[in-house]
C-alpha cells in the first residue's frame, strides 16, 4: 500500500483540528459543540481525512467514537502539528510586538554613558526575552556598518548638515561640551578660569578632522588664543579620563559624562558654540523590525528625560 500524499493540498489544518476534538470529546456532537460548528461539518471532515489516509480512524458506535490503533498513531502526529502551529503563531506575535528578537546598536561616546544604558534598562524591563547587542566604533565606521545592515541603529552625535541622504536622523537632546579637570587639579579651585588662564597646562583634545576638534579650534580662536602646545590627541574615552584623573591633564567632555563622575570637575570656562546634538540614526530604505521599533521608542523616551534634566 503506497503512503498517502499529505502535501498535495488536500489535507487541511481543519482536518487535524476536527480529529483532535473528536478524540478528546468522544462524540461528534460534543466535538461540534467545542468547535462551534455543526455535526455534519465534523462528520464530513472526518470522512475526508479517512479517505485521504485510506484508513479508518474511528469506530462508530452507539456510545460514541472509539479511536482505532491506526487513529492513535495519526492522532499523535496531528497533535504535534497543531501544537507547532500554535507555537509558531505565538512566536510571530512575540516578534511582531517586539518581545522576541535582537537589536544591534552602534555607539561612540555620545549617549553611551546615560542615554544608551538607560534605554537598554527600560527596554529589557519591558522585553526581557529580547536581545541587545552593542558595538562601539568610530562614527565613520558606524555609518558604514549601518548602511551595510550590520547594525540596526547608531546612537551618538548627529553630524551637522552632512548626513547621508540614505539615513534617517532623530535628534533627542543637545548637550554642552565642557572643560573638565580632576577633582584635585589646581584649576578646580579657581573662581572663573578662562581659556587663556589654562593654556600652559597639558591638555587632551579630540583628533584633527573631527567635528568637535573644529568647534574647539573656533572657540579658542574667538578667545584670541591658540590651541595648547602641550597636548595629547585621542578618540579613546578611557585614555582621556585616565590622563585627566591621574596626570592632571585638562580635557573636554560632554557635560553628562563629566557630571556623573565623582573624580572629575566641570569648570565654568566658557566654550561658546561647542555642543553636540545627540540622537539616533537608522536607514531610510529598510523598514525597522518590531524589536528595533520598540528599542527606538525607549531611546526617544529616555532622550526626553535627559533633555529635561539639561534645561
Amino acid at each position: 500500500m503506497a503512503a498517502p500524499h499529505l502535501l498535495d493540498g488536500r489535507l487541511k489544518i481543519r482536518h487535524l483540528v476536527l480529529m483532535i476534538a473528536v478524540a478528546d470529546q468522544g462524540t461528534v456532537l460534543r466535538a461540534s459543540e467545542q468547535l462551534r460548528v455543526t455535526q455534519p461539518v465534523v462528520s464530513r471532515g472526518l470522512q475526508e481525512l479517512e479517505a485521504l489516509l485510506e484508513v479508518r480512524l474511528f469506530e462508530r458506535g452507539k456510545r460514541g467514537m472509539t479511536i482505532t490503533a491506526v487513529g492513535e498513531v495519526f492522532l499523535e502526529h496531528a497533535r504535534a502539528v497543531v501544537a507547532q502551529l500554535n507555537s509558531a503563531a505565538e512566536h510571530v506575535q512575540e516578534v511582531a510586538s517586539g518581545e522576541i528578537g535582537t537589536v544591534t546598536i552602534g555607539t561612540h561616546l555620545a549617549g553611551s554613558n546615560r542615554l544608551l544604558p538607560d534605554a537598554v534598562g527600560a527596554f529589557k524591563r519591558a522585553y526581557p526575552r529580547a536581545g541587545v547587542v552593542i558595538q562601539e566604533a568610530t562614527p565613520d565606521l558606524l555609518q558604514v556598518s549601518l548602511l551595510a545592515g550590520a547594525v540596526d541603529l547608531v546612537v551618538g552625535r548627529l553630524a551637522a548638515g552632512a548626513s547621508d541622504v540614505r539615513l534617517e536622523q532623530v535628534a533627542l537632546y543637545r548637550e554642552p561640551i565642557r572643560v573638565v579637570v580632576s577633582a584635585d587639579h589646581p584649576a578646580a579651585s579657581m573662581r572663573d578660569p578662562q581659556l587663556r588662564d589654562l593654556i600652559d597646562d597639558p591638555w587632551i583634545l579630540p583628533v584633527a578632522q573631527t567635528q568637535l576638534r573644529g568647534e574647539l579650534e573656533a572657540a579658542f580662536a574667538r578667545e584670541g588664543v591658540e590651541l595648547p602646545q602641550n597636548r595629547v590627541e585621542t578618540t579613546s574615552i578611557l585614555t582621556l579620563r585616565s590622563l585627566i584623573v591621574s596626570s592632571k591633564y585638562i580635557g573636554v567632555l560632554p557635560e553628562l559624562i563629566a557630571r556623573d563622575d565623582r573624580q572629575l570637575r566641570l569648570l565654568p570656562t566658557p566654550l561658546e558654540g561647542v555642543s553636540r546634538t545627540v540622537g539616533v540614526s537608522s536607514r531610510r530604505d529598510v523598514p525597522a523590525s518590531p524589536v528595533c521599533q520598540a528599542f527606538l521608542a525607549c531611546l526617544v523616551d529616555e532622550g526626553r528625560r535627559i533633555r529635561g534634566s539639561l534645561q
